[in-house]
């Protein structure tokens, strides 16, 4: 890949890996230095990578940056942070915003799960389009998918009997 090539790349892909790294971290500061890694790791192997496989090595780039992030931030279970949302919004009834929740919800989910759900039904990816960015195969790509999905239903309903106890 040449210098315009690589530009071209920065052009057509920064704002949708942006994107999906808000939605993966919840985070915007985070998202933008790992976005700003991504790119700076591909401009370094600008050389071995060719235009047509940008987009797959600035996703596989991400992801992996993604898991080295939460990592470095697991001190704090998924339980921990229900517990903490639930505090800090003891009223969701009054202050109901269904996307917030749903992006607190997703949040709460293991990573692998979370960035397999956001690539397929927030960014529209195809099963082999995660397969690759992922490096997980197809079956371990539904199973995420599917008990993220599971995990998110019964969230929502226990959210939901909260809000009808309160």
């Amino acid at each position: 890949m040449n210098y315009s090539e690589y530009n071209k790349v920065v052009e057509i892909w920064s704002d949708q890996l942006f994107r999906f790294l808000v939605k993966n971290l919840n985070n915007k500061q985070k998202a933008q230095d790992i976005t700003q890694d991504a790119f700076e790791r591909l401009w370094v192997n600008h050389q071995k990578v060719d235009f047509d496989k940008a987009k797959s090595f600035l996703f596989k780039t991400a992801y992996h940056l993604i898991i080295d992030t939460s990592r470095k931030n697991t001190s704090i279970t998924k339980y921990q942070a229900e517990a903490q949302h639930l505090h800090n919004n003891p009223s969701i009834n009054e202050n109901f915003d269904l996307q917030e929740i749903m992006q607190n919800a997703i949040q709460l989910l293991p990573e692998k799960q979370r960035v397999v759900l956001t690539l397929r039904d927030l960014e529209g990816y195809s099963y082999k389009e995660i397969e690759e960015l992922t490096q997980l195969n197809e079956s371990q790509v539904k199973v995420y998918i599917y008990r993220a999905r599971l995990f998110l239903k019964d969230h929502l309903v226990k959210l939901n009997v909260f809000v009808h106890e309160n």
